[in-house]
């Protein structure tokens, strides 16, 4: 699976590792993402979301109904 946030769509970034001498090799910044599953009380039943930690804290603001109705009008499958 690609390493992107389900909700918020964060990928990894490039850049560079700079060594004392100055040298530049291409690197990535991973985003943290975290595989967690969240009892969806409206269709009795778990789902499980590979988020950054910001989208495992926009669900605590929003809600998890609020967030699976965006997601799905995205055209994401959940």
């Amino acid at each position: 699976m690609a390493r992107v946030c389900q909700l918020t769509g964060k990928k990894p970034l490039t850049g560079n590792r700079v060594s004392h001498s100055n040298i530049k090799t291409k690197r990535r910044f991973l985003p943290n993402l975290q595989t967690k599953r969240f009892f969806f009380t409206e269709e009795n039943r778990w789902i499980t979301l590979k988020l950054s930690t910001e989208g495992i804290r926009t669900i605590n603001k929003l809600g998890l109904s609020a967030v699976v109705k965006k997601l799905r009008a995205q055209g994401e499958k959940i």
